[in-house]
């Protein structure tokens, strides 16, 4: 895109166009997809190709982008879920703005008729649709969310929950980890227990759910290194590995080996 366009007057334009406030409430309904749609769109309306190809390409390496912000940053979570579809609606609309601006009121000017609402919501439906179709073909496919493991098994009365690749731990293995877990108190009759346990050679990590204050004061990792402990007593031909983690198998905030 570049800023040094020229009003497009007695133009005969391939389409109709979307304005900017369609941009901009379509990219908010729809996502980032959406917004590449719309602005390459009138870009084609505008004879300008190239730039709809750019348009495109910047648009789904964006939407890879906000995937992976969305995956591997713990505190996304935790933002209201209005934040990010303002974030780049906004930001649509002013690229639109800016790089379509001149051109868009030009068109108006013309006499020529936009696209009607009902066309845009209807794109913003299908790109929506699109976008999540994607994001939890990602989920799926994602080996390091606990949602995502191949396979969960439940232990005792309070349905304690082991979760784990069954291509890279056997039932077996999980179930002499939860006998071992019972016979450590871990797994008891007071509190259900969430866990995801992964193979490494020969040495079993197990992933404990926590808080951010675990490791505020040494007394709070206590429980667990006796844990870590009496695990290895159990298996002393196996390196046992436990992982503190909040909000996300990825962020350990505690490794005790």
């Amino acid at each position: 895109m570049t800023t040094d366009e020229q009003p497009i007057e007695s133009t005969i334009y391939r389409s109709s166009i979307y304005n900017t406030k369609q941009i901009r409430l379509g990219t908010f309904l729809g996502g980032p997809l959406v917004a590449g749609y719309l602005i390459a769109a009138n870009f084609n309306a505008f004879n300008e190709p190239g730039k709809a190809r750019n348009t495109w390409i910047g648009s789904i390496l964006f939407t890879i982008l906000l995937f992976g912000i969305l995956f591997i940053t713990p505190t996304s979570g935790k933002l209201p879920q209005v934040v990010f579809p303002l974030i780049y609606s906004w930001a649509a609309y002013g690229l639109a703005q800016q790089f379509q601006g001149k051109n868009i009121n030009a068109y108006i000017n013309s006499g020529e008729a936009i696209f009607s609402w009902w066309r845009l919501v209807g794109v913003s439906l299908l790109g929506c649709a699109i976008t999540v179709i994607l994001l939890f073909g990602v989920i799926y496919f994602s080996g390091d969310n606990l949602t995502a493991a191949s396979q969960t098994k439940i232990y005792g009365v309070m349905k304690n929950e082991i979760s784990f690749d069954k291509k890279n731990v056997s039932e077996r293995e999980v179930d002499g980890i939860a006998d071992g877990l019972t016979k450590c108190t871990f797994f008891d009759i007071a509190v259900k227990k969430e866990i995801y346990v992964k193979k490494v050679g020969t040495s079993y990590e197990i992933s404990i759910p926590c808080t951010k204050d675990v490791t505020v004061s040494p007394d709070n990792l206590t429980a667990f290194v006796q844990l870590r402990n009496g695990m290895q007593k159990l298996y002393p031909q196996n390196k046992i590995i436990i992982n503190l983690v909040v909000d996300s198998l990825d962020n350990v905030v505690k490794r005790l080996e």
